[in-house]
C-alpha cells in the first residue's frame, strides 16, 4: 500500500463517513463494462467541485490491491452488480494528482512523478527494479511479473495544459501520457485509465496523447451524467431528510442540463443542508477574476449576450470552434463556452443555448462585475436589494428611482422600446429577488396574464407577495387599473399572505419629470 501505487481507501472511507453522502458507485458498474475494452481510456470534464475527485477516490478504493474494501462497498450500489465481486481489488492502481506535484515542480514536473511513483514500487519490490527506466517499461516489467494489469488515474491532469506557456514542458508531459496510454506496452498493461479536468482534452497539433480518449464534459457526458452532480431525485431526498425547501433549492443551486438531466452542484447543495441556509458556497472555490477575463473581452454582441442571459434570457452559441484552451479565445462563442465549461453558463443541447443556470452563479456574476469594468451596470445591480425593500415598503417614489437609473444603465445594452424590453429591464433590477422569491412572467391570472407574480419561497420570510403589471407610455394608475380589472392577483389564489399590487409606467416621450412612475398598493 502506497500513496501513488496502490493507494489505500482512505479518501473514500472519508467520503462515504460524511454526514451527507450520495450513492454514485454505479460509476463502477459503468467502468466494469469497459475495463480492457477500446473504451477504456475515460476523460471527464467538469466545473470545480463537481464530483471529480469523489469519483478518483472511489475507483481507488474499489479496484486497488492495496485495500480490502468490501466492508466499505457491501450496502452501495455496485455492490449488487454481477461484476461486483470479480473486479473488487484486483488491480494494481496508480493515482496521480498533477495539481499537487505542479504547486512544487514547475521545471521538472515529468521527473518528479517519475521518482514519487518509483518511491512506492520500491517499497514492493526492493531494488529488484531498474528504477532509471521510464516509468511505462517499470509498469510493464511489474505486469509481466505478476500478470495484474493496471488501473491509472490522473486527477487535474489539464493542469499543466492549463498553467504552462512553456511548450517544451507541454510537449514533454504529453509524451508522458502518450507513454502511459498510447504505447504499445499499454496496450497490454493497462486496464482502465481515468483522467480528470475542468476543461475538455485540447486538440495539439502533432500530438496523439490523448486522442483515444473518450470524453465526458459539460456539454455532453452520456451515459455517465448523473454520476456527476445531484440529480433531481437524489436533492429532494436530501430536502425531506433535511427539513429544506426543495423549490428553494432549485432557485439556488439548479440549473445545469446535461443531456437531459437537471444536474445540481453537489458541493453548494451539501453545504446548504449541512448549513441549513442558503448561500453562495460555490463562488468561494473560484475566482471572480476568471468571470471577468471573459465578459470583458471586447468582440461584437458578447456584452448584448451577457445582459441577455443575466437577464433571465437565453443565446444561441456555437461550441465546436472553441480549442479547449483558455489563452486561445478569438470569438464572443469562445468566450461563451468556456464559461459553460468552468460553470459559469448552462447549456441547452436541444436549443443550442447558453443562459446564467442558478440564482447562485447569478450572485457569482453580481460579485465579479463589482470588481470588473462593468462600473454603470454594477452599480444598478448594487441597488437590487434596495429595490426589493422598497417595493416591500410601498415606497413608490423610490421603486420608480431606481427603475429609472436601471433604464438608464441597460438602455445602451437592451433595445428598450416595447413591453417586453421593459420586462427585461425590470429582471435586471430585481436581479437579487429571485433568492426569495419563484418569479413567473406572463402568468395566467383572472381575464388576462399578469406580467410578473412574485411568490415567496420558504426563505422569504415576511416578504409578501407582489403582482407587477408595466405599461409602456402610460403612467402608472394605468397598470394598477388594469391589475384590479383583470383581478390579476388571481394568479395568487389561495395564498394567505400579504399581497402587494405594483403598477409601473414609462413615459417615453417624458411628459412627466420623470420617465417612471410608480404605484404601489396593497390588496384587500
Amino acid at each position: 500500500m502506497g500513496v501513488y501505487f496502490n493507494p489505500s481507501n482512505g479518501s473514500f472511507t472519508c467520503d462515504k463517513n460524511s454526514k451527507i453522502y450520495v450513492d454514485k458507485t454505479g460509476l463502477l458498474e459503468y467502468l466494469n463494462d469497459v475495463l480492457g475494452t477500446n473504451g477504456k481510456c475515460i476523460a471527464v470534464s467538469h466545473a470545480r467541485r463537481f464530483g471529480k475527485s469523489h469519483a478518483a477516490g472511489m475507483i481507488d478504493a474499489y479496484y486497488s490491491l492495496g485495500c480490502d474494501s468490501s466492508e466499505l462497498f457491501e450496502d452501495t450500489r455496485i455492490s449488487s452488480s454481477p461484476s461486483y465481486e470479480k473486479f473488487r481489488n484486483k488491480y494494481n492502481v496508480i493515482h496521480l494528482d498533477i495539481s499537487s506535484v505542479w504547486d512544487f515542480h514547475k521545471d521538472d514536473l515529468v521527473e518528479a512523478i517519475h521518482e514519487r511513483v518509483c518511491d512506492d514500487f520500491r517499497k514492493e519490490y526492493e531494488d529488484s527494479l531498474d528504477y532509471g527506466k521510464d516509468l511505462f517499461l517499470l509498469i510493464q516489467e511489474i505486469y509481466a511479473r505478476t500478470g495484474i494489469p493496471f488501473v491509472i488515474i490522473i486527477d487535474e491532469w489539464d493542469c499543466v495544459i492549463r498553467n504552462s506557456e512553456e511548450q517544451e514542458l507541454v510537449h514533454q508531459y504529453l509524451q508522458f501520457l502518450h507513454s502511459l496510454f498510447k504505447s504499445e506496452e499499454s496496450k497490454s498493461f493497462l486496464a482502465l485509465a481515468y483522467i480528470t479536468g475542468i476543461l475538455p482534452i485540447k486538440k495539439i497539433k502533432d500530438e496523439s496523447a490523448l486522442n483515444n480518449f473518450r470524453e465526458y464534459t459539460m456539454l455532453d457526458s452520456y451515459p455517465i451524467t448523473e454520476f456527476y452532480g445531484f440529480t433531481e431525485e437524489e436533492v429532494k431526498e436530501l430536502c425531506e431528510e433535511y427539513a429544506m425547501d426543495f423549490d428553494s433549492i432549485k432557485a439556488w443551486y439548479n440549473g445545469y442540463l446535461i443531456d437531459g438531466k437537471h444536474m445540481y452542484n453537489p458541493n453548494s447543495v451539501s453545504m446548504a443542508m449541512d448549513r441549513h441556509r442558503f448561500d453562495s458556497y460555490w463562488r468561494n472555490t473560484s475566482s471572480f477574476a476568471s468571470i471577468n477575463t471573459f465578459i470583458t473581452m471586447n468582440y461584437a454582441g458578447l456584452k448584448d449576450d451577457i445582459m441577455t442571459m443575466l437577464s433571465g434570457g437565453m443565446v444561441m452559441v456555437e461550441t465546436d470552434a472553441f480549442q479547449n484552451d483558455l489563452s486561445e479565445i478569438h470569438s464572443k462563442d469562445d468566450a461563451i463556452t468556456a464559461l459553460i465549461h468552468l460553470g459559469y453558463l448552462g447549456y441547452d443541447a436541444d436549443r443550442k443555448s447558453a443562459y446564467v443556470p442558478n440564482y447562485e452563479v447569478a450572485k457569482a456574476f453580481q460579485m465579479a462585475l463589482r470588481t470588473g469594468s462593468w462600473g454603470e451596470i454594477a452599480a444598478a445591480i448594487s441597488k437590487c436589494d434596495e429595490l426589493l425593500m422598497a417595493t416591500i415598503d410601498q415606497r413608490a417614489d423610490k421603486v420608480a428611482e431606481i427603475i429609472e437609473l436601471a433604464h438608464e444603465t441597460y438602455t445602451s445594452v437592451l433595445t428598450y422600446n416595447d413591453e417586453n424590453s421593459l420586462s427585461c429591464v425590470l429582471t435586471m433590477a430585481y436581479f437579487t429577488a429571485p433568492g426569495y422569491y419563484n418569479i413567473v412572467r406572463e402568468m395566467p391570472s383572472g381575464k388576462g396574464f399578469a406580467d410578473f407574480v412574485f411568490i415567496p419561497r420558504a426563505n422569504a420570510g415576511n416578504r409578501p407577495a407582489m403582482v407587477v403589471e408595466l405599461k409602456y407610455n402610460r403612467l402608472a394608475d394605468t397598470a394598477i387599473k388594469q391589475i384590479k380589472e383583470k383581478r390579476y392577483e388571481g394568479a395568487l389564489s389561495g395564498y394567505s399572505g400579504k399581497i402587494l399590487l405594483v403598477g409601473i409606467g414609462y413615459d417615453a416621450d417624458g411628459r412627466g419629470k420623470k420617465h417612471h412612475t410608480c404605484i404601489i398598493e396593497e390588496y384587500r
